[in-house]
């Protein structure tokens, strides 16, 4: 008799034209099983959102409650919301009230099940580190990205410089080179930061660019799709490892010759 593997079910809530999410966060976890043992499946239930302005990001999350409790009809252990500006457009310090409608949807569906969201996973796994200042690349509008910087800030982390590559259209912010980041980090101010956000959203693909970014720099560099799947790890009571995902990721930060 062979041994069946017992695979952790990741519940994805995820705006309607986001494809990054369901690419990103998969595929660290599938690099995990290369490693440890624990096996995944991902479940998603979309809400509604094709321009990254704000009504539209204010109605995609009255749309949450929705996905929440569909998804815990599937019964996952773990459920993700990723969309880090519609989060903090919705005022300071939303993503623990999102956090807590949410997993009360799930308690009321009769499956109560932790959830998390990419700006909150990414704003405590910053103070976990330790992280004091930052400096961080945005893919929306810059009136947008301030509001990211002001609540980042308001949460006691200085963004000491940003980047707001002006991109509305969602879609189009999925089709980005996920190695660009590689390069538009030397366009930061990055002189006594702590770290590097190579990706404040989770639409903005990066992940190859991480570990570049740590070698070229020498700093730890991090993504909100990296911080989301840490806090999804930690929340299953599983050890908080992953190639691919750089120091947050890993025992060590990305080892090579620092470039100039």
């Amino acid at each position: 008799m062979t041994n069946t593997p017992y695979f952790r079910r990741v519940g994805l809530i995820v705006p309607s034209s986001n494809v990054t999410m369901e690419t990103e966060i998969p595929a660290l976890l599938k690099a995990r099983e290369m490693v440890l043992p624990d096996r995944f499946t991902f479940h998603s239930s979309r809400m509604r959102m094709k321009a990254v302005v704000k009504e539209e990001l204010a109605a995609m999350d009255a749309d949450s409650i929705r996905c929440a409790t569909e998804l815990s009809d599937a019964a996952v252990e773990v459920q993700a919301y990723a969309c880090l500006v519609a989060i903090m457009s919705m005022g300071l310090g939303y993503h623990r009230e999102s956090t807590e409608k949410l997993a009360q949807a799930t308690s009321d569906n009769g499956c109560p099940t932790p959830v998390l969201n990419s700006a909150g996973a990414l704003i405590d796994t910053m103070k976990e580190k330790g992280f004091k200042k930052v400096s961080i690349i945005c893919p929306y509008m810059k009136p947008l990205s301030k509001v990211v910087v002001e609540y980042i800030e308001n949460e006691g982390i200085e963004v000491q410089d940003f980047l707001a590559l002006e991109i509305s259209d969602n879609l189009k912010v999925a089709r980005q080179d996920p190695t660009a980041p590689a390069e538009l980090w030397r366009k930061l101010d990055v002189r006594g930061v702590d770290a590097i956000v190579a990706s404040a959203c989770v639409q903005m693909p990066s992940l190859p660019a991480i570990e570049m970014i740590e070698r070229a720099s020498g700093l730890p560099t991090i993504s909100a799709a990296i911080a989301t799947t840490r806090q999804i790890l930690q929340n299953l009571g599983l050890t908080k490892i992953a190639p691919g995902g750089g120091v947050l990721l890993s025992d060590h930060l990305a080892r090579a010759p620092k470039v100039a």
